[in-house]
């Protein structure tokens, strides 16, 4: 399941247990990843994935936004044979790169 990936990845890149991210079972209504406070903190966003060949990322984000809850709407989109894709707010994305960069 892709949600299981991201839930693997988010563990492993901010050095997380397992009771900090964890998936919601398919066709639970929300967030497809939910993130203890800790977790949040270090990953402040609402996380939507989906693993489709067809892909609306307009309804997608929307999904995303809608279920946000006061966080950074962010989609995680896989399709077979292809690496996963992220979907986040253009001003956003340039916000976090400047803040890396001391800007």
């Amino acid at each position: 399941m892709f949600q299981q990936t991201i839930v693997r990845m988010l563990i492993k890149a901010f050095d997380l247990e397992a009771d900090d991210v964890f998936s919601r079972s398919m066709g639970a209504s929300g967030e497809d990843v939910m993130l203890s406070p800790k977790a949040r903190v270090l990953f402040p966003y609402s996380v939507e994935c989906k693993n489709t060949e067809t892909f609306n990322m307009w309804q997608a984000y929307k999904q995303a936004s809608d279920n946000a809850g006061g966080y950074e709407p962010i989609v995680f989109v896989k399709r077979n044979r292809h690496k996963p894709l992220v979907v986040v707010d253009a001003e956003h994305f340039i916000g976090v790169v400047s803040e890396q960069n001391d800007i």
